[in-house]
């Protein structure tokens, strides 16, 4: 492995569901330098534009709270529209010399939308209302789609379970789950 692998900052499952009419996201909260847990309890959401929208983060810490910031911000000039906003964010995203530097990605749900934003340019709205990021984005997929379609349990439920589910996987998450709901 080389000295640059062994000090990535890994860490974070951030997963959000939006099942009838409410919305749910939520974090693991370790942090990993290398193949070292750093801290157990990080907290990787954040409640945006007067508790409507609640975001999550993954990747650098510091870039993510910086692009959070962004993004609130870009609410605000737009008077709260989610896809205005996104958008507008992403865009400075890739073409402001210090933005584009980040390395963090967004997920972000209201009752009504979920979207990923990337610093590669992306806003991604998927098609079933769950977004997922981070080391073990893919585990809680899998398992939320799966909740979804294959129970009654509510968006925050769906949520615990399935990040329950990625920190039984994922070496870089565990059970120390964070859950904001809209």
């Amino acid at each position: 492995m080389k000295h640059d692998e062994q000090l990535l900052i890994r860490s974070t499952t951030v997963l959000g569901v939006i099942r009838d009419g409410k919305a749910a996201l939520g974090s693991d909260g370790q942090m990993t330098l290398g193949n070292t847990v750093l801290k157990h309890s990080t907290r990787k959401t954040r409640r945006l534009y007067h508790g409507q929208i609640i975001a999550g983060f993954a990747g650098a810490t510091a870039d993510a709270v910086t692009l959070l910031d962004r993004f609130e911000e870009k609410l605000e000039a737009f008077s709260g529209r989610l896809e205005r906003a996104a958008v507008e964010l992403a865009r400075d995203w890739r073409t402001d010399k210090y933005l584009r530097r980040l390395e963090a990605m967004l997920a972000i749900v209201t009752a009504e939308k979920a979207l990923i934003i990337s610093g590669t340019g992306d806003v991604i709205e998927p098609e079933d209302g769950i977004v997922a990021i981070g080391s073990g984005s893919m585990y809680a997929l899998a398992a939320a789609r799966s909740l979804l379609a294959h129970t009654t349990l509510s968006a925050r439920e769906i949520v615990h379970e399935s990040l329950k589910i990625a920190a039984d996987i994922c070496i870089y998450t565990n059970d120390h789950i964070v859950i904001e709901e809209v």
